[in-house]
């Protein structure tokens, strides 16, 4: 995992895992925690977490099997190795808690920073499966109230948005803005993805955006329909997994000029100085070269109520 040399290069303030951050796809929780032995291994690895606070969510294959929800067995087993392995403190509510959702902000008065790791495995139903195309075999649920956070964990999330902060960033292993092509994205669960922008426009959370990971390319996206501003949803993946097809799915919602498919990470940065705070965000390749990226006002992600 060579770019975790490029990463610590550019000296960052923190570093978020969304998921994925091994492959064990085993209900062996043996073979699981030799997985997390490897990471733990690489020099680039414990050389980042060194560098920079590490926070982490999982997906799929670190939960414990490809595309998995609330029927894998394990769940609970599993999230005792993650919080292990990510050295959650013995008070951390993801010791006591189901499901490995956390949040944290960061940051003085006028600056501060919300982080919000959600978890998108522990509680969500069954998707819907039909003919394979480009992407995968899920296609959109618009009727059955299939869970994607369930309701522990909706509560919570409601609660952390009213707490307050300047910029909230939302990070979600799978992705939330783009359109369901087959693929696992919130868009395959549209009351969920639609409860989510409810609760940020009720709680009037300004500053909201969303990062997230799975595909293995990155894109940027944005929905502008039945929210109380702009969302966007910055993907960047993977860091070392190039997906042998590389075919990007249809998305309407994406904004960025166009997908990238090589080894990538994505970069963060806050202007708060000047007139008024705008949010940078970048792909860089394992050079460290810009890939793609924009900048967002921070005066933008208001809503208009």
């Amino acid at each position: 995992m060579p770019i975790f040399e490029t990463i610590i290069k550019r000296k960052p303030e923190m570093f978020l895992f969304l998921g994925d951050n091994i492959y064990a796809d085993t209900e062996d929780m043996a073979e699981m925690r030799s997985k997390y032995a490897t990471l733990k291994s690489d020099s680039g690895f414990a050389k980042l977490l060194k560098t920079c606070p590490v926070f982490a969510t999982w997906d799929d294959h670190d939960y414990g099997r490809n595309d998995a929800g609330a029927e894998y067995p394990k769940r609970e087993e599993a999230q005792k190795v993650f919080v292990d392995f990510w050295n959650d403190p013995a008070d951390s509510p993801r010791r006591k808690r189901a499901g490995v959702y956390d949040a944290k902000i960061f940051g003085p008065e006028g600056k501060r920073v919300q982080i919000i790791l959600l978890d998108t495995r522990y509680f969500r139903g069954p998707l819907k499966i039909g003919e394979r195309r480009v992407g995968g075999k899920y296609y959109p649920e618009p009727d059955a109230p299939v869970p994607m956070l369930g309701e522990e964990q909706w509560k919570w999330l409601e609660k952390e948005l009213k707490k307050p902060a300047e910029v909230r960033i939302i990070g979600s292993g799978i992705q939330v803005v783009p359109e369901a092509s087959g693929q696992e994205t919130w868009a395959n669960l549209p009351k969920e993805r639609q409860r989510l922008f409810d609760v940020i426009a009720r709680t009037k959370a300004n500053g909201v955006f969303v990062i997230s990971g799975d595909r293995h390319w990155s894109e940027f996206s944005r929905v502008t329909e039945n929210v109380p501003y702009p969302v966007y949803d910055f993907t960047s993946s993977s860091l070392n997994q190039i997906h042998p097809r590389g075919t990007p799915t249809k998305n309407r919602f994406r904004v960025s000029e166009s997908t990238f498919h090589r080894e990538n990470f994505g970069e963060i940065k806050i202007q708060w100085e000047g007139k008024e705070t705008a949010i940078e965000v970048r792909i860089l390749d394992m050079d460290g070269k810009e890939v793609f990226g924009t900048l967002v006002r921070l005066a933008d992600l208001v809503s208009a109520e």
